[in-house]
C-alpha cells in the first residue's frame, strides 16, 4: 500500500503513458495500468529490454498514485470498456472484482504453466487473491506484511532490549525512552496521513489485537465499544506524546525518509520497507532490526497485502496479457532484478523459492526470514478475538470500505493534529460506520 511520486518516460516498447494516454491496441501490444511505486517503476524500465525482446509483445504503461489508479481502475473495468487488459490491483479489489466478473479467471492458466509453478506462491498471497469460487484471479507482484522495525544501534547504546514478541504496551515503553535520546530524535513513526490505505492500515492492526472490530459477525458497527476507543486512544496518544513530527501528514513515505534520515527510533509499517532501509547507499543499512507486529490480546497482528496482476474479461488480448502477468510474477524476473538491479529491490514476498535463493538472502538476510514469518502468520480470515463477516486484516473486504476507511481515517488524523478529541473523533466516525451496517445487516 505505498507510492511514490515518479515521472519515468521511456520510448521504447515498454513505455511510460499518462493517464487516459494508452496504446493502439494492435495484436503485439497490451495497455497495463499500475501504481506509480518504485517496484513497477523497475518492472517498466525492464519490459522493452527483456519481455518485449522475448515475445514481440509491446506494453503500453499507463502509471498513477494509488487512489487515482483505483479510480480508473474501478471506471474501466466496471464498464468492462477494455481499455486496459492489464492492471495492477490488490488483495482488497481481487475478490470484489471477480464477483462482479470483471476478471479473467488465472488458476487454470496457472496451473498448466509448469514454468511458473503456482505451488510456489505463498499459501497466505494465493488465498488473497482466490474469490468466493474458489478460482484465483490475479497473480501477485510482490506481498507484504506488517512488522517493527528498529535502530539496533540505538537500542544498545540506551541499554535497552527489543522482545522477541513484542507488545504495544511495551513498544511504548520503548518510544518513551527513545524519545529525545539523540536530539530531534523521536521515539517512533506511525502512519497519520487519511487514507484508508495510509493511516486506516496500521491503525486497524492495533483495533484487531486489542480486541476491537469495525463490525461484528451480524454487522452491527463496533467502534464504540471499549476495544476499538482504548485501540484508537492508544494509537493517538502514542503518535501525540512520542511520534513523528508531522505525523498527521506522514503515511509510508514520509516514515520510510524519516527511519532513513535518522530521525525516529522506531517504525511499525509495512515489510516491504524494509528493501529500501538495507539497500545500497541507505545511512542506516545494517543498523536495523525487524521484530514481529506488535501484540496485545492476539497472537499475531500483521497485515496481508498484494500488489497483483489482473486481466479484464473484456480485455481482447487474453493470452498476450498473459504472458505479461506470468513473466512480471514469475521467478525469472525476480532473479532479472536482482542481478540488474540489486537483490534488496526484488519484489518479494510472494514466492516461497525467494526465501531459499542464495544471492537474494545474502544482501536481504536481514529481513527476509522476518517477511516471510510475518506473511505466513498472516491471519486475513481471523485476525481478532471475535468471527468477522468479511475478511481482512488493515481493512474489512466490503466495497463500501475504501471510502468509510477514508472518512473515519480523516476523523482520527484530526485528533492526532489536535483538532478534536478522540472521543469526538468516533462520536462521528461511529455515525459513518452504522450507515454502512444498516445495509449489512439482516441481509
Amino acid at each position: 500500500m505505498t507510492a511514490l511520486a515518479v515521472a519515468l518516460s521511456l520510448t521504447t516498447a515498454g513505455c511510460y503513458r499518462g493517464a487516459g494516454d494508452v496504446g493502439n491496441g494492435g495484436p503485439d501490444t497490451i495497455n497495463v495500468l499500475m501504481v506509480n511505486n518504485p517496484q513497477m517503476v523497475d518492472l517498466q524500465r525492464l519490459t522493452a529490454e527483456h519481455f518485449t525482446k522475448e515475445t514481440g509483445i509491446r506494453v503500453h504503461f499507463t502509471v498513477l498514485p494509488e487512489d487515482d489508479l483505483r479510480d480508473k481502475m474501478s471506471q474501466d473495468f466496471s464498464s468492462q470498456a477494455g481499455q486496459y487488459d492489464v492492471a495492477g490491483l490488490s488483495n482488497y479489489e481481487t475478490p470484489l472484482y471477480a464477483r462482479n466478473g470483471w476478471l479473467t479467471p488465472l488458476g487454470r492458466l496457472a496451473a498448466s504453466d509448469r514454468e511458473f509453478d503456482q505451488s510456489d506462491i505463498l499459501a497466505p498471497v494465493r488465498a488473497s487473491l482466490t474469490a468466493a469460487d474458489g478460482k484465483v484471479y490475479a497473480e501477485p507482484f510482490y506481498g507484504e506484511s506488517s512488522f517493527l522495525m528498529y535502530r539496533k544501534d540505538l537500542f544498545e547504546a540506551a541499554g535497552l532490549t527489543m522482545p522477541a514478541r513484542p507488545t504495544w504496551t511495551q513498544v511504548a515503553a520503548l518510544a518513551a525512552k527513545l524519545d529525545g535520546f539523540r536530539p530531534g530524535m523521536k521515539g517512533i513513526c506511525l502512519r497519520g496521513q487519511p487514507g484508508w490505505g495510509q493511516l486506516t492500515a496500521p491503525l486497524t492492526t492495533v483495533v484487531n489485537t486489542f480486541g476491537g472490530t469495525w463490525f461484528d459477525k451480524d454487522w452491527h458497527a463496533r467502534l464504540d465499544s471499549p476495544e476499538f476507543r482504548r485501540a484508537v486512544a492508544f494509537y493517538v496518544g502514542l503518535l501525540r506524546a512520542h511520534g513523528e513530527a508531522g505525523a498527521p501528514q506522514a503515511g509510508y513515505t514520509e516514515c520510510l525518509n524519516d527511519m532513513q534520515q535518522g530521525k525516529v527510533a522506531m517504525w511499525y509499517d509495512a515489510t516491504a520497507g524494509a528493501g529500501s532501509l538495507e539497500s545500497a547507499g541507505s545511512p542506516v543499512a545494517g543498523k536495523i532490526g525487524y521484530a514481529p507486529a506488535p501484540v496485545e490480546r492476539t497472537r499475531t497482528a500483521g497485515w496481508l497485502f498484494t500488489w497483483a496482476w489482473g486481466i479484464q474479461k473484456a480485455s481482447t488480448h487474453q493470452d498476450a496479457a498473459w504472458k505479461f502477468v506470468r513473466w512480471a510474477s514469475g521467478r525469472s524476473y525476480e532473479r532479472l532484478v536482482g542481478h540488474e538491479l540489486g537483490w534488496s529491490k526484488v519484489p518479494a514476498g510472494k514466492r516461497a523459492s525467494i526465501y531459499r535463493d542464495p544471492e537474494y538472502l545474502k544482501e536481504a538476510g536481514a529481513f527476509a526470514a522476518a517477511t516471510q514469518g510475518a506473511i505466513r502468520s498472516a491471519r486475513p480470515d481471523d485476525p481478532g478475538v471475535q468471527p468477522r463477516p468479511a475478511p481482512g486484516i488493515q481493512f474489512v473486504g466490503i466495497p463500501e470500505f475504501s471510502d468509510l476507511g477514508t472518512k473515519v481515517s480523516q476523523e482520527i488524523s484530526a485528533a492526532i493534529a489536535g483538532k478534536q478529541s478522540v472521543a469526538d473523533a468516533l462520536k462521528e466516525s461511529r455515525r459513518l460506520a452504522r450507515e454502512v451496517s444498516d445495509a449489512y445487516a439482516g441481509h
